[in-house]
């Protein structure tokens, strides 16, 4: 499968006072192209919650950082999924500026039932898109 590429344009409010990318903006960066991912396969994550009584959360990340974005820098966001298990998903995800990766993470994504928020088997129709 190809990853999934989301370009975005760093703005002032994602950085520092040098002009360097905050660390935990990364994450949202890796939040948002994961969702657009999911809307780009005909999936709104609210719509998920109000039909399928499910959400998704963050259950661990792990990322590596390797050299900084810098305010006004158009960088490139990927999310690919490469593991599936009855009610999570690994998501292995990249930034970078061109051909220099800046950063790269892995994050489990956990589906939770929206009423019990106990984990709940991610539904086949979504599964399956997943890994089309």
């Amino acid at each position: 499968m190809q990853p999934f590429n989301w370009p975005v344009r760093v703005y002032y409010e994602d950085t520092d006072a040098g002009g360097v990318v905050f660390y935990a903006n990364y994450l949202k960066f890796f939040e948002r192209a994961r969702t657009e991912m999911l809307r780009h396969k005909g999936f709104e994550q609210d719509q998920l919650l109000k039909t399928e009584g499910i959400m998704f959360v963050v259950r661990q990340v792990q990322v590596d950082y390797l050299m900084p974005a810098r305010f006004n820098e158009q960088i490139n966001v990927t999310a690919l999924v490469t593991s599936i298990k009855k009610a999570s998903l690994i998501f292995t995800q990249t930034i970078t500026r061109g051909d220099a990766v800046l950063c790269r993470g892995s994050v489990r994504i956990a589906c939770l039932d929206s009423q019990s928020l106990r984990p709940k088997a991610i539904p086949e129709f979504l599964l399956r898109a997943l890994t089309a």
